[in-house]
């Protein structure tokens, strides 16, 4: 509908000889202002030097015939367009959404294009948190989104299995193995003292026995990333995420692309040495300091690892390459770019998205859980007490700029106050109701006439329903999920209301036709939502 109008608005200027402008075209919440409205009139009103009403009759009468299903289109106001359409337009989509199905309103704008997703990339050093669950379910919600487009998607996970974190992670299992031999020994300073570290040195005890020497450090390496790796992929599993690729950065490392960077952007003019470090020049690239990337221990800083990864992601070819980071990362990724554009490389198709924290309430007061974890809240944890489709759509509630306070309480809550439950209670009682028309005496509704859907609450829902490729393209351009999961509630809301005032089957068997086509279109679109969002939708509750 919006980018219809805009479309004949800008075909009907041209015809007109007049210049195209800058003009907006978007759904007034005052429904007496039209279903659309247009403010293109005032955006003329310079360059044409003309009154904006006097522009607008202009254009109301040159466009009026060019948008098909229009009821009226009238000026208000200093010059606003609005316009208003049929019954019949808003009926016509009950037909296209029953048999489009999964594929309403799918522009396919991606088809052909590659995506890399990564998203997660949590150190193996522990079992996820439920700050890694939000970046988690955000990646695959975008991934999904993007596929939704047309975009063939590579979800990918960067395993940090190199460097200092991994060597601290050995040693403490080390010490844990030691102490279950009755040896006293320490956890070293900065290591990970969880209840995970013993269960872990366990399971090495059983695998390996007794007689493990303390200076096979890298056999305990080994075997705790190995051990919380298939964690760590257990617990997306239970939120349904999966990845395509888990790149090691030990490869980076093997390969020799660690040395290779370093060389490139030595040659380049960017690396100079001081106090026994390397040091990049990012003040060349607008950082108020230049950076270390090698330590004068000889131990590479992150960002280094970080460079040759991205340099190997631009190199595999993708159309567009998303990354997505907790908020402690705003300070690294520009750095990376810089890097990467002083080795030559285009960085425009390469996203980063940065989410906030989260933070675990019960009515408003923050909760500490798991100790035995180390004091902080596994994914596991949250997913035990509120289900994986309840932690997947709190997640994606608010913006990822937003901090984010996971309240239990309400997640745990089976009612109307739990938007989950909301949404899962509309599609399962759309089944309850499909499936029980047949005990009214209505086999088959595949026929109705659908002029019959004329009241305000039909059409106020129908209206809500045709929003969906807007918000999909919202979506698409904001990566932002938190688009689908207000719409999706604003849908159901919709057919609450609906349903509340209306019957669906009653002794007017040509109206209950009508309006099982009218339910059963809204219960395929808000599934369409729900599987986008990795939500299941119930038939029964």
């Amino acid at each position: 509908m919006i980018e219809t109008i805009k479309s004949r608005i800008q075909e009907s200027c041209g015809e007109l000889g007049w210049p195209q402008t800058s003009f907006i075209v978007e759904r007034p919440r005052d429904r007496a202002f039209g279903h659309v409205s247009t403010n293109v009139a005032l955006t003329l009103a310079r360059p044409l030097k003309k009154a904006p009403r006097e522009i607008a009759e202009v254009l109301i009468r040159q466009i009026r015939e060019k948008i098909p299903h229009l009821a009226a289109i009238e000026t208000a106001g200093a010059g606003f367009i609005n316009f208003t359409f049929s019954a019949a337009y808003f009926q016509s989509f009950v037909t296209q959404i029953r048999e489009k199905r999964c594929d309403f309103q799918r522009d396919f704008v991606g088809k052909g294009k590659t995506v890399q997703v990564e998203f997660v990339s949590a150190n193996p050093t522990g079992p996820l948190t439920i700050g890694h669950g939000r970046q988690a379910v955000l990646g695959d919600s975008i991934a999904r989104i993007l596929e939704w487009h047309g975009y063939s998607v590579t979800r990918e996970y960067y395993f940090n299995d190199a460097g200092r974190q991994m060597r601290m992670l050995g040693l403490s299992v080390l010490a844990r193995y030691r102490q279950l031999l009755g040896e006293e020994w320490q956890i070293p300073e900065g290591g990970y003292e969880g209840e995970y570290i013993f269960d872990i040195a366990r399971d090495f005890r059983k695998e390996y026995g007794d007689a493990v020497a303390a200076d096979d450090l890298q056999r305990f390496i080994d075997f705790a990333a190995r051990q919380i790796f298939l964690t760590i992929r257990d617990s997306l599993k239970r939120l349904d995420i999966r990845h395509d690729i888990y790149y090691n950065e030990k490869d980076l490392y093997s390969s020799g692309k660690i040395d290779e960077v370093l060389k490139e952007l030595d040659e380049a003019g960017y690396l100079y040495h001081e106090g026994g470090a390397t040091w990049f020049r990012t003040s060349r690239f607008g950082a108020e300091k230049d950076r270390v990337l090698v330590k004068n221990t000889g131990e590479p800083t992150y960002r280094l690892p970080d460079i040759a990864y991205h340099k190997e992601k631009i190199r595999r070819g993708f159309d567009l390459i998303i990354d997505i980071f907790g908020a402690d990362h705003h300070a690294t990724y520009p750095d990376v770019k810089a890097a990467l554009e002083a080795l030559g490389y285009s960085t425009g198709h390469i996203r980063v998205l940065l989410h906030q924290f989260v933070t675990l309430t019960r009515d408003g007061e923050k909760i500490k859980m798991s100790t035995r974890k180390a004091n902080f809240v596994t994914l596991d944890e949250l997913i035990d007490l509120a289900g994986a489709d309840v932690v997947r759509y709190f997640y994606l509630m608010r913006s990822m700029d937003s901090h984010l306070n996971f309240d239990i309480a309400l997640a745990q809550k089976q009612s109307d106050e739990n938007p989950v439950f909301y949404l899962q209670y509309a599609h399962a009682r759309m089944c309850n109701i499909l499936l029980h028309s047949r005990e009214k005496h209505i086999d088959s509704y595949e026929t109705a006439d659908l002029s019959l859907l004329q009241e305000a609450e039909v059409l106020a829902l129908i209206e809500i329903m045709i929003e969906f490729r807007d918000v999909m393209e919202l979506c698409l351009s904001s990566l932002e999920p938190m688009y689908l999961t207000n719409y999706l509630y604003r849908l159901a809301t919709a057919f609450h209301k609906f349903y509340t005032v209306h019957r669906v089957v009653t002794e007017d068997i040509a109206l209950s036709k009508a309006r099982l086509q009218l339910v059963d279109a809204v219960k395929t679109l808000l599934a369409n939502g729900m599987r986008i969002l990795g939500i299941s939708a119930p038939e029964k509750m």
